[in-house]
């Protein structure tokens, strides 16, 4: 019975060690989970949401207008945000009377909120035109009115770009595939 036990606490002893490097490995590389505190998204993401986003193989390559991104706050790197990419490296982008314009041309968004109808003007509800530099995006929260954004604080760069969102998975009642990877 003695020569059975050390060997038994060895095997529990490996198999968390390697759980805890392919979680290690997983949250790195492949996807990571982010909890929503802010209103900015609503209505595609609520304050309290869960979501899982995906890192390996999507960068600056591969971003799509519309994705809905994790990135590391411009500001202040060791906070994570969520927003919706508008712009793309090279393009023109004017706000006029709350609707975003790229490269001369009306963006359809039907994800959008405006909570206020008025129009205050300087950034929120008009701003530029304005040329998104090489390896940055323009983002804005799908919550016009109530987001910190592209429009306050300026472009993300690749370097600060984390993943996109694909997985709502909490509440239970909202879970959904925001976009498949």
């Amino acid at each position: 019975m003695n020569k059975k036990q050390p060997g038994w606490i060895r095997e529990t002893a490996e198999t968390v060690i390697i759980a805890l490097i392919l979680a290690f490995l997983i949250r790195t590389f492949i996807v990571q989970t982010f909890w929503i505190p802010s209103g900015s998204m609503e209505s595609t993401l609520l304050v309290g949401d869960r979501i899982m986003a995906y890192k390996l193989f999507y960068g600056m390559d591969n971003v799509q207008r519309g994705d809905i991104i994790i990135f590391k706050f411009p500001l202040d790197v060791r906070k994570d945000f969520v927003k919706r990419v508008v712009g793309l490296p090279g393009d023109v982008v004017e706000i006029r009377d709350k609707k975003v314009y790229i490269n001369g041309e009306e963006l359809i968004e039907p994800y959008i909120v405006h909570s206020d109808r008025r129009n205050i003007g300087f950034p929120r509800d008009e701003y530029g035109p304005v040329k998104v530099p090489p390896e940055s995006l323009f983002v804005l929260g799908d919550n016009r009115d109530s987001s910190e954004d592209s429009r306050y604080w300026g472009y993300v760069p690749a370097k600060n770009l984390i993943g996109e969102v694909f997985l709502l998975y909490w509440p239970p009642q909202r879970v959904r595939i925001i976009r498949a990877p």
